[in-house]
């Protein structure tokens, strides 16, 4: 079913039938969400949202845009009575597939540092919202299940790893703020999401966070960035 997520017809229509919702909200701005929400609660299926590890639920104000339309997407659906199983995920190994023009054309991956995290393989978090989508009703809480790989990395450890897979010595350059920016909205980023990403870059606070809930949800260890780094390593030269 193709359509928009902002279209409450197109919505109804991809609903029919449908018990249960995996939802992902593209957007940096959660008010179109409420006519999504008003369609979801009249089809009454199960929901299960994709979320943020970085979330602060002690803090109304986030760190950063990114980190505040996941904490609003998740409020808005428990406002509306959906009680959604969430899933936050730390940063997507798939991330990294941003630095691949780079590094086809040179050893050195320049941007925007971030703090370290413990970077999470896609397909874990894939595999996850299926367990969840296909759990009996009864077998889970509403979470929030905090989903993250094994070791925690900065963007120079991630490069490094995938040099190791590609067989060459990368090198992570942090940029400034305000050339990383020029370079974003010189590529034909959307502005929005460039300053979004910007202020995480700036504002978003290290995390220690590693937990078992990979495990806990499909019955093994969340994979390394290694692994992804090996197993993607031809869409990088």
């Amino acid at each position: 079913m193709v359509g928009d997520l902002t279209d409450p017809t197109a919505v109804r229509a991809a609903l029919v039938n449908v018990d249960a919702v995996f939802l992902v909200w593209p957007l940096l701005d959660a008010t179109p969400a409420h006519a999504l929400a008003e369609e979801i609660v009249q089809a009454a299926p199960r929901v299960v949202y994709l979320s943020s590890t970085a979330v602060d639920d002690h803090n109304p104000d986030q760190s950063d845009p990114i980190v505040q339309i996941h904490a609003d997407m998740e409020a808005l659906l428990q406002k509306a009575g959906l009680r959604p199983v969430v899933l936050r995920s730390d940063t997507l190994a798939s991330n990294a597939r941003g630095w691949a023009a780079q590094l086809r054309a040179g050893d050195v991956v320049a941007g925007p540092d971030f703090p370290r995290t413990a970077v999470v393989d896609e397909r874990d978090v894939a595999a996850v919202a299926a367990a969840v989508l296909l759990a009996p009703h009864t077998h889970l809480d509403h979470g929030p299940y905090l989903l993250t790989g094994p070791e925690l990395l900065s963007r120079a450890d991630q490069v490094a790893r995938l040099g190791s897979a590609l067989g060459r010595r990368l090198r992570f350059d942090a940029v400034p703020a305000e050339l990383a920016r020029a370079h974003m909205l010189a590529d034909g980023r959307p502005k929005a999401l460039v300053e979004a990403l910007i202020s995480a870059s700036l504002h978003r606070p290290e995390s220690n966070l590693i937990t078992d809930h990979v495990e806990r949800l499909t019955g093994r260890p969340a994979g390394t960035f290694a692994r992804w780094a090996a197993d993607h390593a031809a869409e990088f030269r």
